[in-house]
């Protein structure tokens, strides 16, 4: 099922909260900086959870007058970090989650993901990444299949057609009923990856429903090499893995893949053949980084460390 996004309803959603996990972000701050202040008046209140920067990005945004509270970079956590924001954010009915590369387009390209929740069984709402506008073809394709411009409400209705994709949610530009996240659990502590999905998941499960916002969009894609590929893909082998129970109830990820291969070759046929010899070998490293992961628990712990995107997660 398909719907569009208005203005957001004020008698459903009294307050909303946005936050934003921060380290050594000096270099996004160019661009984050004015974007927040054209969507800052959506937010009742804006905190910026900061590990350890030595950038400055503290200071930036504390002249900016944002409200920054610092933890040690040793005690980041992709969903404990956030939890504890939502446990401090108890004035937010909605709080919003944005990563410091993640760059708001306007003030419109915003709203809409806030007005998903008039819809009072949407627990979670995410909205569309578009790529860097300096962004290759192949980072664009990445952002451009997985992000369409058309919103989509998904359910546990959707799982038969979807499957996996049913529970995806992206932190990058996220929004979560707070009250409703709080009774799912919360998002978990010690995490390696994919803290949204999990939640995602349990959401869908217990009955609630996610809002896919095609009009809500930030600027936010990623240029990786081949080894921070396989790294990365390396940490959700390893996720899921350990959070078998989620392939168990929506189907396995090499599903989703086999189509986004597909489509990206033809994007690429289209757009820039000569590069299909590379998107060939990234999707290898891909796949291999996967596999790798999906089979850690043989592997040992400071192997590990060297494979994983995430190696402070390993250390602890």
């Amino acid at each position: 099922m398909c719907e569009m996004f208005g203005e957001p309803d004020r008698n459903t959603v009294m307050n909303a909260g946005l936050c934003i996990p921060t380290h050594n972000a000096g270099f996004y701050l160019g661009r984050q900086l004015p974007a927040l202040s054209r969507i800052r008046e959506l937010f009742h209140r804006v905190l910026i959870v900061d590990s350890g920067s030595q950038d400055g990005t503290v200071e930036h945004f504390r002249a900016e007058g944002y409200e920054v509270q610092g933890i040690p970079a040793s005690e980041f956590d992709h969903g404990g970090t956030r939890q504890m924001a939502v446990e401090q954010m108890s004035d937010c009915d909605i709080v919003v989650f944005l990563t410091q590369d993640a760059i708001p387009v306007s003030l419109e390209a915003t709203r809409p993901l806030l007005a998903a929740f008039d819809d009072p069984e949407v627990a979670i709402a995410y909205g569309r990444q578009l790529p860097r506008p300096e962004a290759g073809p192949i980072e664009a394709h990445a952002r451009l299949f997985g992000y369409p411009a058309t919103s989509r409400i998904k359910s546990k209705a959707s799982i038969p057609e979807l499957g996996l994709r049913s529970a995806v949610v992206s932190n990058s530009f996220a929004a979560y009923r707070r009250d409703i996240l709080i009774k799912l659990g919360g998002f978990p502590k010690k995490v390696l990856f994919g803290e949204d999905t999990l939640v995602g998941a349990k959401a869908i499960l217990a009955g609630w429903k996610i809002a896919y916002v095609g009009s809500a969009e930030v600027y936010h894609s990623h240029n990786y090499s081949l080894v921070q590929e396989f790294r990365r893909y390396f940490d959700n082998g390893a996720f899921y893995s350990r959070e078998k129970w989620i392939l168990n109830s929506f189907g396995k990820a090499e599903g989703s893949g086999v189509g986004y291969v597909l489509s990206e070759v033809n994007f690429l046929l289209k757009k820039a053949p000569w590069l299909l010899p590379i998107s060939l070998v990234t999707v290898f490293f891909k796949y291999f980084g996967y596999k790798t992961g999906s089979v850690e628990k043989y592997i040992p712990l400071t192997c590990k460390k060297i494979l994983s995107m995430n190696r402070l997660f390993w250390s602890k």
